[in-house]
């Protein structure tokens, strides 16, 4: 008889779609499912989801995914889950519905409220959840909803009322344990957790008027999270890993080990630099520049710092989508290739704020810089610079704070497949950019690493790591004059609309 091959079932959640396929001992991701997901932004600043249709979606490509994993003989042997993170949800455990549209992280809704916090607080959050106030607060965002719409005041009255991150949401509908759990890559961007002593930061939360007893447990990335729902996903299996999207992706990137740097491009672009066991000083950096837990297994964290660009790939779709300039983003990187350079265009990612160099939930994107002699192809190239001025801006923002510059950029994520994206970065950041094989499922492959390096595919993470592959390294090719001289250009365009942004605020 021929023994099946066992596989680990991974589940990425992403904001503008959800993922499943599985994962094998090889390191090999195959089944993959995928079912895109909207956003709605009904007015500036508000940006929202529905976490029913998440729900639905993501059981929809699991059971797709396990359907193809069966007719191929393959035995799904775990669970997996990577997932959007500071995204917040409410539902009525009763009936298992949200009950109103999720905050999405990229929500600012709250900023004004948060800046009149910050002066009393920055300086202890940075210390403790190693980031400040910010523009957005999950727990603030309940909050508000406690107090201000009816079924969410009447769920919780009636002993009914679940809250969490969408990890949490999606845990409490596919595990049996049926208790509401986070883990600490993703309670770290929610930015009431103590990186230090992995606990909730409990004066910050009264500061914000949230209720403790709404509080999911606290849990490690690679844990034991009951098993599987069979009348859910049609298999009973042990969910043995739930991560922070972005933080799967460094695993399944490989990046595990202090001074190694990556950028995982997904709706937004996410610049991470593993600084190991140990805390910055002061917990961190400036207001853009946040500590994170990389991961926590065994009792033991890991952690980066991160800076990332809000609007990346989204600002793609949005611009093939709604404005209906290019097909799609593919077409995008392909006119790019056949330029030089931008003309004196410029583009500023910034659909829903920037955070670097500057934490300003006000500035917007803009496309400067045309002129009647302007080509579609270098509008199309500027758009990619834009992307990659924005991370290496990143980039400068975790070495200064961590005192330590990396020799090369991995990357992964959808954008990750633009050899002319890539090569603008390596152009741009002065280090060879890094793309390893399959670099766009490395959340799957990361969360399965987390599930099933003690024992069950691999004996470590290390094992795990042993199976990536290099696709492609893209090495600088320009000068060093000609890059500080495109890096200083893009950064004045950026300074205007700071300084722009910063005058209305003061109106």
């Amino acid at each position: 008889m021929t023994r099946t091959q066992p596989v680990i079932l991974a589940i990425d959640e992403g904001t503008s779609g959800t993922r499943a396929a599985v994962v094998d001992a090889r390191g090999h991701v195959s089944c993959l499912e995928y079912r895109p997901l909207q956003v709605e932004s009904p007015q500036p600043g508000v940006v929202e989801q529905d976490a029913n249709v998440t729900l639905a979606k993501t059981v929809e490509v699991c059971r797709a995914t396990l359907a193809q994993a069966a007719a191929e003989g393959l035995e799904v042997v775990a669970l997996a889950v990577a997932t959007q993170r500071a995204t917040a949800v409410l539902w009525d455990t009763h009936s298992g519905r949200a009950l109103v549209p999720a905050m999405v992280w990229q929500d600012t809704r709250h900023a004004g409220e948060l800046a009149g916090l910050a002066g009393r607080w920055d300086r202890t959050l940075i210390e403790r959840v190693g980031r400040p106030a910010g523009v957005r607060s999950p727990y603030l965002w309940a909050a508000h909803q406690l107090r201000e719409t009816p079924a969410v005041i009447d769920a919780r009255r009636a002993g009914r009322l679940a809250f969490g991150t969408v990890d949490t949401w999606l845990l409490w509908h596919l595990s049996n344990a049926g208790v509401c759990v986070t883990t600490p890559t993703n309670a770290t961007s929610a930015s009431a957790y103590v990186l230090a002593e992995h606990r909730y930061c409990a004066d910050w939360l009264d500061a914000l008027g949230f209720p403790h007893a709404l509080l999911p447990q606290l849990r490690e990335d690679a844990d034991a999270f009951g098993h599987t729902r069979a009348d859910v996903l049609g298999i009973e299996v042990p969910i043995l890993a739930c991560a922070g999207d972005q933080l799967a992706g460094a695993v399944g990137l490989g990046c595990l080990d202090r001074g190694q740097s990556l950028c995982v491009h997904g709706t937004g672009s996410f610049v991470d630099l593993l600084i190991g066991t140990a805390l910055p000083h002061e917990g961190g950096g400036h207001e853009g520049t946040l500590t994170m837990t990389a991961r926590r297994h065994d009792k033991v964290s890991h952690f980066s710092l991160e800076t990332f660009v809000p609007t990346t790939g989204s600002a793609l779709n949005w611009i093939c989508e709604k404005l209906q300039w290019f097909d799609d983003p593919k077409q995008i990187s392909a006119l790019a290739a056949t330029v030089q350079g931008a003309g004196g265009v410029t583009f500023l990612p910034a659909l829903t704020g920037m955070r670097v160099p500057q934490l300003q939930p006000g500035a917007r994107a803009s496309l400067a810089g045309l002129s009647m002699a302007t080509t579609r192809a270098e509008v199309a190239y500027a758009i990619l610079e834009g992307i990659a001025q924005s991370v290496a801006l990143c980039s400068d923002a975790n070495a200064a704070v961590a005192q330590v510059a990396a020799d090369e950029l991995i990357v992964g994520g959808g954008l990750s497949a633009s050899d002319t994206l890539l090569q603008v970065q390596a152009d741009l950041g002065g280090v060879p950019v890094r793309r390893m094989r399959g670099s766009d499922r490395a959340s799957l492959r990361g969360a399965a690493f987390l599930a099933g390096s003690s024992g069950l595919l691999w004996d470590s993470l290390d094992d795990a790591r042993a199976t990536l592959a290099t696709d492609a390294v893209f090495e600088p090719r320009v000068s060093a004059d000609a890059r500080g001289q495109r890096r200083a250009s893009w950064r004045t365009r950026v300074e205007h609309e700071l300084a722009h942004a910063n005058a209305f605020e003061a109106r």
